[in-house]
């Protein structure tokens, strides 16, 4: 499965690991050049049309923070954190997704990577270590700290989740959560755990919420995901068992569901029981490339 075609892979910008650990390459690109990303708090600004907006730095509040995102066409690219961003670990809304779809993908992916190092940096002003302030450094891929004896650094985060299909004699386990419109099911997902690896994480994930044994744990593609910033691992797996046990504080509910249940849903069709998930989802282009293979 191709990268390009899942949303928040694929960003056009160099990001230019070079210059980041080099102060004075950097600041030489911050001229009036540079561009400037418009965020209004973590959310896009689209401009008249369709397109993500961009200002410059004289556009940036004195007390904010700069984060450099790559180079575009020879430009230096950068984010703000604002002083007064507390950064936010709620998921994405309707009127966000409907400013998202307006995006072609390479500008949805530097989108999401700025929103995730941008919402990082908000949530990560003091030291973990010693609880003193910390700056930014590397052009806003790593944090300092002040603390002369600490001298912590601290490195943007990404945490990898499983999402796994669930397969057994040609169908599909699929679940609810209840935060979901009434009838949406997805692949079931979880947080990997210190210690597991990825397939480990799978079953262990599966049989948590469902019940359900697994085998032949297979990788399938991944997708960067803002929210605030993890690595969703889309997996694929088998079981020989279709009993379920549905954790209720997991799932409202799961169950399994026909190739020709899946492909209805998949081709817009509204009457069955499933809705599927929306197309900027990993777990739509899995379901997708189930009923292809």
């Amino acid at each position: 499965m191709s990268a390009a075609h899942i949303a928040f892979a694929g960003a056009g910008l160099d990001r230019a690991d070079h210059i980041r650990s080099d102060p004075d390459a950097l600041a030489a690109l911050m001229d009036w050049r540079a561009r400037l990303l418009r965020l209004d708090g973590l959310d896009p600004q689209i401009d008249p049309d369709g397109n993500l907006s961009w200002g410059t730095l004289a556009d940036a509040a004195p007390t904010s923070e700069l984060v450099f995102l790559g180079l575009a066409q020879g430009k230096a690219c950068f984010a703000e954190v604002a002083a007064s961003l507390l950064g936010s670990v709620a998921p994405a809304n309707p009127r966000l997704w409907a400013a998202m779809s307006a995006l072609d993908s390479a500008e949805l992916a530097t989108y999401g990577t700025a929103r995730a190092l941008v919402d990082w940096h908000a949530r990560h002003r003091y030291c973990a270590r010693c609880g003193c302030p910390t700056t930014l450094a590397k052009g806003g891929w790593q944090r300092s700290c002040t603390n002369a004896v600490c001298k912590g650094e601290h490195f943007p985060r990404v945490d990898p989740v499983t999402i796994m299909l669930v397969e057994h004699q040609g169908m599909l386990l699929l679940g609810r959560q209840p935060r979901f419109p009434p009838r949406r099911y997805s692949a079931l997902a979880g947080f990997l755990e210190p210690g597991e690896s990825i397939e480990e994480a799978v079953a262990r994930e599966v049989l948590e919420e469902a019940g359900v044994v697994v085998r032949d744990v297979s990788y399938v593609a991944s997708q960067p995901w803002p929210f605030p910033s993890s690595l969703m691992i889309g997996c694929h797996s088998y079981t020989d068992n279709a009993d379920l046990t549905v954790d209720r504080t997991e799932l409202e509910e799961a169950d399994w569901f026909s190739r020709a249940e899946i492909a209805a849903a998949m081709a817009g069709d509204e009457s069955g029981r499933l809705l599927t998930p929306p197309s900027q989802a990993i777990a739509h282009h899995l379901l997708k490339w189930w009923l292809a293979k």
